[in-house]
């Protein structure tokens, strides 16, 4: 007797129990497919209701347009849908589902009901069907015009996909947070939520940008939206909007990150690199960001059919997508001013476009090494404070007046060499005692004293602020060092005896691709082989550097992202030794006019809100705070 396994078609049920090990993972997964299909339908409002971490009981009820009568059996047949039609529809994917088979697999491994009811229908209709048999029976049910579904029992006929889940708690925690991405989703549903009888969330529709941001601090938590920075940016038919948290409200995990492509929320590491390249320069180590952002672009140019969750997606231009959420996102930190941070919440809104690629001086192959005058150009909204002597003003007190004027390009630009912000001593400004309108106030105030020779006391409009002037000094310098280096680009050194590496065929070809980028670097690369590179030159300031890898890493990112920020890194870690080594040390004296400088170059320094470590380089004491500390007011 012949041992081969003959071919045959698999059972509906086993094939249905095969996709649901895909789709269904757990409750959370269910609600995930489920709460889809309700906002495809048009539902303005949707209700829960879990029971047991959604293990017993998963129900969910909305007002869309509901599902006639005769579509009911057909709505838990595999690969059946209303949502495409052909080819073209695939390629502008407009809807959240679209596969047709997330209730075929539910419904295979709990005892589902569907009850549903259109607009033009008499009564609603009710279908039922259990994981055994998967035989489905309609019969007439009552229920106003939309959907409601129940999942109940889940995994009871596959006791082995049961023993995987956890406690109630953790699998409610799961179900609970695919809720809340998907409320961040869509402002225009109301989204309710009753666990065991209890009522969790309540989130009603939010209209207006005041109730937006309501829904964002009730899923994000208030702290978020008190130290999140509005952003909205369109170019080339790219639309990015949404919250980007401030350095200084980092986490210890990427739990409080939520990123969504024409209202589809992903996981993209497309995305991840180029948001964890806009923070690399103010976070700390090990911290991650924050934010809700919304991207929205052509449904023609993403592809959302590449995961089975529907968690991933693919761009056609995906250099672009990177180079454009990277310079926007970065130009948005860089450009926050200690007046931005004492702003109200949502008090501003970056709304400009800002210059990517070239005209960022970004150092990927999409830009060029150089800083252009328009990204130099401070926006509208910052301002700086500088002294202008009056005719009776003399010495310490009086007589100055304090204007709002643009800030001047940093003074490394008028330095012969990259180098002189190293050695270049702090402004030396008159103190002045603080004028009786506070809108003449600038935003970090005037000196008072220094404490223990570490922090600057100063007072502004809205109290006392604290400043670590070693961290402050340390970013000012840096950010100079940076900017010299974009403007007088780097010099490279031939090597004595040329390094010979051994890479792929595709490697090589990349190399050669972007063999101008590489020499605006510094590198010189010549290809000996169909695998093999010769390194004929380096940057001077990396000559400490293993080339060999770091060539290898540039590579491997050029192919995996289209750019690449590594010999950037290399490069800002070492300014940021030299600026570190430059600053003020602690223990050092300052004058009144010398941290009264230091102050207003903050004011007009990029991401001056954190040390080049992402440390705070000052805080803000209100005098609310401060009275409550006396108990003034009780």
């Amino acid at each position: 007797m012949s041992d081969v396994r003959r071919i045959q078609l698999l059972t509906p049920r086993l094939a249905n129990q095969i996709a649901a090990g895909e789709v269904v993972e757990r409750p959370a997964s269910v609600i995930k497919e489920l709460l889809e299909n309700c906002l495809d339908a048009g539902a303005k409002r949707i209700d829960i209701e879990v029971e047991q971490g959604g293990v017993k009981l998963l129900r969910v009820r909305d007002d869309g347009s509901g599902i006639p009568a005769d579509d009911l059996p057909l709505a838990l047949a595999r690969h059946a849908t209303s949502k495409i039609r052909e080819l073209e529809d695939l390629e502008r994917v407009m809807s959240l589902g679209f596969r047709g088979e997330a209730l075929a697999s539910i419904s295979s491994v709990s005892r589902l009901t569907l009850t549903s009811r259109t607009a033009d229908a008499e009564q609603a209709w009710q279908v039922e069907v259990e994981g055994r048999d998967m035989e489905s029976t309609v019969k007439p049910a009552a229920h106003p015009v939309g959907t409601s579904i129940e999942v109940r029992d889940l995994f009871f006929n596959t006791p082995a996909r049961r023993k995987f889940l956890r406690a109630e708690k953790t699998e409610f925690d799961h179900l609970q947070e695919v809720i809340k991405r998907l409320a961040l989703a869509r402002f225009d549903v109301a989204f309710h939520l009753r666990h065991n009888g209890k009522t969790i969330l309540s989130l009603h529709e939010a209209k207006d940008e005041a109730s937006r941001a309501r829904r964002v601090g009730a899923v994000c938590s208030t702290g978020f939206l008190e130290q999140a920075l509005p952003i909205e940016v369109e170019r080339n038919g790219l639309h990015l909007w949404g919250w980007v948290g401030l350095p200084t409200f980092s986490r210890s995990q990427p739990d409080l990150q939520y990123f969504y492509v024409n209202g589809r929320m992903v996981r993209d590491k497309l995305v991840a690199h180029a948001v964890r390249q806009a923070y690399r320069d103010v976070l700390y180590n090990g911290r991650h960001p924050t934010f809700v952002l919304f991207f929205e672009v052509d449904p023609s140019v993403v592809d959302v059919n590449v995961h089975p969750t529907k968690h991933e997606v693919r761009f056609r231009d995906s250099r672009m997508v990177h180079d454009f959420l990277y310079g926007t996102l970065h130009r948005a930190l860089a450009e926050v001013r200690p007046d931005d941070q004492l702003a109200p919440p949502g008090a501003t809104t970056l709304t400009v476009p800002r210059p990517t690629g070239a005209e960022a001086g970004e150092f990927g192959p999409q830009g060029e090494m150089r800083l252009s005058e328009t990204v130099l150009e401070a926006p509208a909204a910052a301002r700086a404070w500088q002294p202008s002597p009056s005719s009776s003003g003399s010495g310490g007190s009086g007589g100055y007046s304090y204007q709002p004027t643009r800030p001047d390009l940093p003074p490394i630009q008028e330095a012969q060499g990259a180098y002189k912000a190293y050695f270049a001593p702090l402004p030396d400004q008159v103190p002045q005692a603080l004028p009786e309108s506070s809108q003449d106030v600038p935003p970090l105030g005037y000196a008072l004293a220094q404490l223990k020779g570490i922090y600057i006391l100063s007072e502004n409009a809205h109290g006392l602020v604290l400043v670590d002037m070693h961290a402050a000094h340390e970013r000012i310098m840096y950010e100079r060092l940076k900017t010299a280096m974009a403007s007088e680009g780097l010099r490279g050194q031939p090597l004595l005896v040329p390094e010979s590496i051994a890479v792929s065929e595709r490697e090589a070809d990349c190399a050669e691709e972007h063999g101008a980028w590489f020499s605006r670097l510094g590198f010189e690369l010549q290809r000996l082989g169909p695998e093999t590179l010769a390194i004929r030159q380096i940057p001077a300031l990396l000559k400490q550097a293993e080339a060999t890898q770091l060539v290898r890493d540039v590579l491997a990112d050029l192919l995996e992202y289209g750019t690449s920020d590594r010999i950037q890194a290399h490069l800002n870690e070492l300014l940021g030794t030299m600026a570190c080594h430059g600053a003020v040390r602690a223990n050092r004296r300052l004058t009144l006019p010398e941290m009264n400088g230091l102050l207003r170059d903050m004011e007009v320094t990029e991401r001056s809100g954190q040390c080049n470590h992402g440390r705070p380089t000052w805080t803000q004491l209100g005098l609310d705070e401060l009275d409550k500390l006396f108990l003034r007011g009780r």
